[in-house]
């Protein structure tokens, strides 16, 4: 054997040696990422179940929701009719007694007036 022969079996055993030491960790790396891609595909698989529990809470929200929205347009549109009837009711009464009113009110202002007119005229003929 020459000495080239002899330095390139050296080389070929550092490189088996080499690739001996590199291959443990790989092998650990490996199975690392095994567990790694179970480990998701458990957790895609409850966050699929917690979504679809998720959707189905939230589409029974949404029904509750519009029947609570649909009651308060019930009530809203009530209101609406108890507050034209209200102003329709007080427009009536307004014309019915309005005018009265006013010619009471006016009546009363002019019999005080005059009452306090003649208490001044009496007040004056006695100084």
């Amino acid at each position: 054997m020459s000495a080239g022969e002899i330095a390139g079996l050296i080389a070929a055993v550092a490189f088996v040696l080499l690739v001996g030491v590199i291959a443990v960790p790989i092998l650990k790396l490996g199975k690392t990422v095994d567990e790694l891609t179970l480990t998701v595909r458990d957790l895609r698989q409850q966050h699929v179940a917690k979504t679809s529990v998720t959707v189905d809470e939230t589409n029974e929200l949404l029904a509750s929701t519009n029947a609570q929205l649909q009651r308060v347009d019930a009530i809203t549109s009530n209101a609406q009719t108890v507050t034209g009837n209200v102003a329709a009711m007080s427009s009536l009464l307004a014309a019915t007694f309005g005018g009265p009113m006013v010619r009471t009110a006016a009546f009363t202002y002019g019999v005080r007036r005059a009452l306090s007119r003649r208490r001044e005229r009496k007040v004056r003929e006695r100084r």
